[in-house]
């Protein structure tokens, strides 16, 4: 997810929940001593949804699924510390639509995770339950708030007018001032996700959630866990499957990250996933019928672009009053764009006005991608995002090491590549050490996991759908290639995809290793 300072895969559906109501103008988290019972014998008391909260993005409670089928929520208790199974616990939020189905048929739950890390699934599953109306028909569709995330004891860090200010600042520093400056800002930031949530941090990690899956599993009454992960959400399926490998039932992986990669690799393998969706966008444009307006070919389209960034960082101009649109929050709209070409449209538009002098489009967004809602409130998508990645990646990068890097990223990336490497430096000073170069994600005796790569995905590149089948190890990985374009292929609507991923999760019929669908 590039999010200045940080870059890592998220999910497409993430941002678009914020970005669709900005263009358009269930737990408390708390923390409890909770030992004496055993966690896998709690009954989950199920209830109407309330609105969510400003951690989860804000907004109306979830609407009823067509039908009139009513969404479900409730709270899971699990450990703060699952080396200390018995000690403090922690609320997760989870919420549920029940199966459409004939009862008969229930196959039983399926667990979706969106991404990020840091994304609401609370939130998000209503946004879009209806695309996974075929999959309900013999699931009950459930989701979460994973630890550290919205109402699961959510990280904060800075409150909304120090996150406006974070999000202004010259996240691409030319010279030494301002990678100092940059720098500043970064430990201004970790210090206050120290002050405001130490007590979460070091319990963020994706094995953490890893194992609240597993007493998600055991206390929904299911036998092996059945699951759709999407973008961060593969990672965390498959650090699943290498710490309970006998439990995976059904299990899809959509726009998946490469599990061998460490953070320098990740975030390069976004720089030119980023670029290939930038050429593509100038593509499309200049070979429509009626004259592209932001360009007479690609490449004027790509110069043009680069000439406005350039241009905004001397002299930013109006964004969403009384902020201005900068080279910084302009870079992120437009990777914000490019995770789907749905959102193609918003981009051409975004550039076109700010050609003119306005900067309020490109500044949505820029604000949908840092989980900014129209009434200026922060969810907590970036402090999560950057919370579960630093406790996850131990790596940690200088300045030093950016700046010679930065020759290999601006390669890849002319527009994103300065962007993407000085994200490299978000975990500077952080509280919590992280725990390993890469995740680990051998699955040996598992059952199959479907592995859907998306050829034009910006975010979590092609190639990481082969590198996670590889990783998974023999028998368990099956790749399934989309050609197409966008951040993950299910809901790109393709009917092959969507007939391949239905009949695994619903008929358990797995397609043949190397099926492509276009």
């Amino acid at each position: 997810m590039p999010n200045p300072p940080q870059s890592r895969a998220a999910a497409l559906t993430l941002t678009a929940v914020v970005l669709i109501s900005l263009l358009a103008g269930c737990s408390d988290g708390s923390k409890d001593k909770d030992g004496d019972g055993d966690l896998t014998a709690q009954k989950l008391s199920w209830k109407e949804c309330p609105a969510p909260s400003e951690s989860e993005g804000g907004g109306n409670a979830p609407s009823p699924l067509p039908g009139g089928t009513e969404w479900q929520c409730a709270t899971m208790r699990a450990p703060l510390d699952w080396a200390d199974p018995k000690g403090d616990t922690i609320g997760l939020a989870l919420i549920r639509a029940k199966t459409s189905g004939d009862p008969s048929k229930r196959i039983g739950s399926l667990i979706f995770n969106f991404g990020g890390p840091g994304g609401s699934g609370v939130t998000t599953l209503p946004a879009f339950g209806e695309d996974y109306a075929a999959l309900r028909t013999r699931y009950d569709l459930v989701s979460f708030d994973p630890r550290g995330v919205g109402r699961s004891a959510g990280v904060t860090c800075e409150d909304d007018q120090q996150l406006d200010e974070f999000f202004q600042q010259d996240a691409t520093p030319d010279d030494a001032a301002e990678q100092k400056e940059l720098l500043q800002n970064t430990r201004n930031f970790n210090g206050a996700c120290e002050k405001n949530s130490g007590t979460i941090l070091p319990h963020v990690r994706t094995t953490d959630a890893a194992r609240d899956m597993d007493l998600m599993r055991q206390v929904l009454g299911d036998a092996k866990l059945h699951y759709f992960g999407i973008s961060y959400g593969t990672e965390l399926g498959g650090v699943y499957a290498h710490l309970f490998p006998k439990n995976v039932g059904r299990a899809v992986f959509d726009a998946v990250v490469d599990p061998t990669q460490n953070p320098e690799q990740s975030s390069l393998g976004q720089a030119k996933g980023f670029q290939l969706a930038l050429d593509n966008f100038a593509k499309d444009c200049t070979s429509k019928v009626e004259d592209c307006p932001i360009g007479d070919t690609p490449q004027d389209v790509k110069d043009r672009i680069a000439k406005l960034l350039k241009d905004l960082e001397v002299k930013p101009i109006p964004g969403v009053f009384p902020r201005e649109l900068t080279q910084t929050a302009a870079t992120s709209g437009i990777a914000q764009a490019l995770y789907s070409k749905d959102f193609w449209e918003y981009l051409t538009e975004g550039l076109e006005q700010a050609y003119d002098g306005d900067g309020k489009v490109l500044m949505l967004l820029s604000d949908s991608m840092n989980g900014r809602n129209a009434n200026g409130q922060y969810s907590n998508l970036v402090p999560a995002n950057i919370s579960i990645n630093c406790a996850d990646d131990k790596p940690r990068y200088t300045p030093d090491f950016v700046v010679s890097r930065l020759p290999q990223f601006r390669a890849a990336s002319p527009l994103f590549g300065d962007y993407l490497a000085w994200g490299m430096v978000s975990c500077t000073d952080w509280a919590v050490a992280g725990a390993a170069d890469h995740p680990n994600v051998a699955a040996a005796g598992a059952a199959p996991i479907l592995v859907v790569g998306n050829t034009g995905d910006p975010a979590t590149p092609y190639e990481g759908a082969r590198k996670m089948v590889e990783a998974l190890g023999k028998g368990v990985g099956v790749e399934l290639t989309y050609k197409g374009q966008g951040h993950g292929a299910y809901d790109s609507k393709n009917k092959c995809v969507q007939g391949a991923v239905n009949g695994y999760l619903l008929e358990g019929t797995i397609p043949p290793a190397g099926t492509v669908c276009s």
